[in-house]
C-alpha cells in the first residue's frame, strides 16, 4: 500500500476573534494520524458585565485530550497571562513536555509556588535564539520586541513548508525590556520558505467555532469558550 502523503494543518482553538486565550496548534502527518505541537495556553478575562462571578476563561482543549497521545509538545512564546495563564490548570489534564526560555519557566514556577497544592509543570528550558526539536517539528526562537522579557516568534520547519509563529511583537529599535525584533531572521526565513512554496502543498487550516452551550473556566471548570472543528 503506497505511503499517504504528509501535510501541515493548523487550528487556533482561542485567541482568533478575541483578546486572550490563546491557543494554537499545529498537525504534521496524515488523516491517520498526525503530531501535534501546541503553541500557548492563555486565559482570558471575563468582565462583570457579561460573566458575574467569572474570572477567568480557558480554553476548550477536549481536541487536545482526545488527541494526547499525539502530543508531541508545548511551546510558550513569552510569560503574559493571556499566553501561559492556563497552563497550571490544565498540565494536569494534559501532561506534555513544555519548552519556554528562562524567565517565562522562571515565572511560571513562581506563579505555581502561589498557588499551593499545585503540582509542578516540569519545563524543558531553552535559550533565546536556540533551535531544537519537538517531536516531527524543527523550531527556532526568534527575539521580538514585546512589554516582556524574552518574548519570542517561532519559527516551525517542517518536510511541508515553514511557518512563522509571531506570538505578540512590535517593531521597536529601543524597547524598554528584551531584545529588538529579530527582523533580519524574519526576512531571512520568509525568503527561502518563498523560494520553496512551488514545491510545498498548501497548508490546510482547520476553522475555529463556538459551541452553543457555554462549557470550562475557572472558577467553574465546565465552561468553554471556543473549539475546533472541521477537521478534514
Amino acid at each position: 500500500m503506497p505511503q499517504q502523503k504528509q501535510d501541515l494543518v493548523f487550528a487556533p482553538l482561542g485567541g482568533v476573534g478575541e483578546i486572550g486565550m490563546n491557543l494554537s496548534i499545529y498537525g504534521l502527518g496524515n488523516k491517520q494520524k498526525r503530531s501535534w505541537l501546541a503553541v500557548d495556553l492563555g486565559v482570558s478575562f471575563a468582565s462583570e458585565e457579561h460573566l458575574p462571578g467569572i474570572d477567568l476563561i480557558m480554553p476548550d482543549i477536549r481536541y487536545l485530550l482526545a488527541e494526547r497521545k499525539n502530543l508531541v509538545g508545548l511551546v510558550l512564546t513569552h510569560a503574559h497571562e493571556d499566553h501561559y495563564g492556563a497552563l497550571i490548570d490544565l498540565w494536569p489534564k494534559l501532561k506534555l513536555p513544555i519548552y519556554a526560555t528562562p524567565f517565562t519557566a522562571a515565572l511560571l514556577e513562581a506563579k505555581r509556588r502561589g498557588e499551593p497544592g499545585r503540582a509542578g509543570n516540569p519545563v524543558t528550558i531553552v535559550q533565546l535564539g536556540s533551535r531544537f526539536n519537538v517531536g516531527p517539528f524543527d523550531i527556532e526562537l526568534v527575539s521580538m520586541a514585546h512589554s516582556i522579557p524574552e518574548s519570542n516568534a517561532l519559527i516551525i520547519r517542517t518536510p511541508c513548508g515553514t511557518v512563522l509563529h509571531t506570538g505578540d511583537w512590535k517593531i521597536d529599535p529601543t524597547p524598554i525590556l528584551g531584545d529588538v525584533t529579530d527582523e533580519k531572521n524574519c526576512a531571512r526565513s520568509a525568503r527561502k520558505a518563498a523560494s520553496r512554496w512551488s514545491a510545498i502543498p498548501p497548508m490546510r487550516c482547520a476553522r475555529a467555532a463556538r459551541p452553543r452551550k457555554p462549557m470550562s473556566a475557572r472558577p467553574s471548570p465546565n465552561w468553554s469558550k471556543t473549539h475546533a472543528a472541521a477537521w478534514r
